[in-house]
């Protein structure tokens, strides 16, 4: 059997489901130990500590981890031409998309002389961890970089892993010219990311760390937070998919199988009311698995981590999507726009048949950096907002604080704060 297949009827759906909510687990505690070990070795010792663990985890470590500005630029200049401008199609939308995410300071004038208002400004430093290897994703420089360079972020650095020929992947020094990375560092893992969060004797410390890698990087990012900012503590990728009858068992099943590649822990469901749908979806995901190039990794997710659920109603599907809170959400139905409204968790909701979950990874603007493992009930993507710190700022007039004086020193006394009530009586 290459998926599960579950018809609903309130116990076995829910019991299928419950396991897959599960998938991600707790984080191995000899995996946490591995990474304190890690943080604290580059936190006391810097870059050589850095250097130490890239040469015992990636074989090799740099005379200098920083890569030069030229190999940059020149891994632009040899780019396939095709490839730079299908990156560049991207960025375009990327940039409409998140320029409509910026805040504006403000302030308001008030008629007692009171001022009140917030002052919103990029960070000042921000890092961007992009995996190497087989994982190396230009996509997420443009993703990572360009709400930031919005936000008005005033420096950018990226880590990336050394490949095999110790050289950083030629395609994502091309998405970091592109997207205005202002530095790159050829260092990965957990020393990567305590390296952008202490700061070393080569790597500049920054105020928050986004993008994807492993359970060590992950993990890492997760000890870390308080010292340094993340954008999410993130599992493995998925996909859900609510369909009705019109939809088309070949789509869905490619879509599924997009996701599914991702990751042998990615997670590919279909919810459907219809019965055929789910039969010829099962057996589109078997002809279309053929001549694929990650077929293992797609077979082992769909086999332990993916589902064809047979719902009741519609009014089921929409329940049991808003419970999994999805990363990915395609509306697969008649009418999709209807169900904008209703779908209140998801990281992000691709509607109609023509919307397939890649088009929002590489191309349609908004951001694919998702909240993952049901997060999305409280999470939200990756956007402008997540690069840009806010205060407030409070001018009085004598008047006007006299006149507050009262209801102040009233609430303070009730918490027992009384200096904070002399601070206010004091003045008058």
């Amino acid at each position: 059997m290459l998926i599960n297949k579950v018809t609903a009827n309130g116990s076995d759906e829910i019991r299928l489901l419950a396991a897959l909510k599960n998938r991600s687990g707790e984080t191995d505690r000899k995996v946490t130990a591995a990474v304190s070990e890690i943080i604290e070795a580059v936190r006391l010792r810097g870059d050589e500590a850095v250097r130490e663990f890239s040469l015992r985890f990636d074989g090799w470590a740099p005379p200098a981890f920083e890569v030069d500005r030229e190999e940059i630029n020149d891994a632009l200049t040899a780019a396939d031409p095709d490839f730079v401008e299908a990156l560049l199609a991207a960025q375009e939308n990327i940039v409409a998309f998140h320029q409509r995410q910026k805040r504006q300071s403000f302030v308001d004038t008030r008629p007692d002389g009171v001022i009140l208002g917030q002052r919103v400004r990029g960070l000042d430093r921000v890092g961007i961890y992009v995996p190497g290897g087989t994982a190396a994703y230009p996509s997420s420089v443009l993703m990572d970089a360009i709400p930031a360079k919005i936000a008005g972020v005033r420096e950018i650095v990226m880590v990336t892993p050394p490949g095999k020929n110790g050289k950083a992947n030629p395609d994502i020094l091309v998405a970091a010219a592109l997207a205005g990375v202002d530095r790159v560092f050829l260092m990965g893992g957990a020393q990567a990311i305590a390296a952008l969060a202490f700061g070393t004797g080569s790597v500049p410390r920054v105020d928050k760390i986004v993008g994807p890698g492993n359970i060590y990087v992950a993990t890492a990012k997760k000890l870390l937070y308080g010292q340094v900012d993340i954008d999410m503590v993130a599992g493995p990728s998925e996909i859900l998919i609510i369909a009705d009858d019109t939809a088309d068992p070949r789509y869905l099943a490619a879509d599924m199988m997009g996701q599914a590649e991702h990751d042998a822990m990615a997670s590919a469901i279909l919810l459907t009311t219809s019965p055929r749908v789910a039969e010829e979806t099962e057996q589109e995901l078997v002809r279309q698995l053929e001549g694929l190039s990650r077929r293992e990794i797609i077979e082992k997710s769909l086999r332990d981590y993916g589902a064809i659920i047979l719902c009741r109603d519609t009014e089921e599907m929409v329940r049991t999507a808003n419970d999994l809170a999805p990363e990915h959400l395609e509306v697969m139905m008649e009418d999709p726009m209807r169900y904008v409204g209703k779908l209140d968790n998801a990281g992000s909701v691709f509607l109609g048949k023509y919307s397939p979950e890649a088009l929002g990874d590489y191309y349609a603007g908004p951001n694919h950096v998702l909240p993952t493992s049901g997060t999305a009930r409280f999470f939200s993507p990756l956007s402008v907002d997540s690069f840009v710190k806010r205060s407030s700022f409070i001018y009085y007039t004598r008047e006007a604080l006299e006149e507050a004086q009262d209801a102040v020193v009233r609430i303070a006394q009730k918490e027992g704060l009384t200096a904070h009530a002399h601070s206010v009586k004091v003045r008058f």
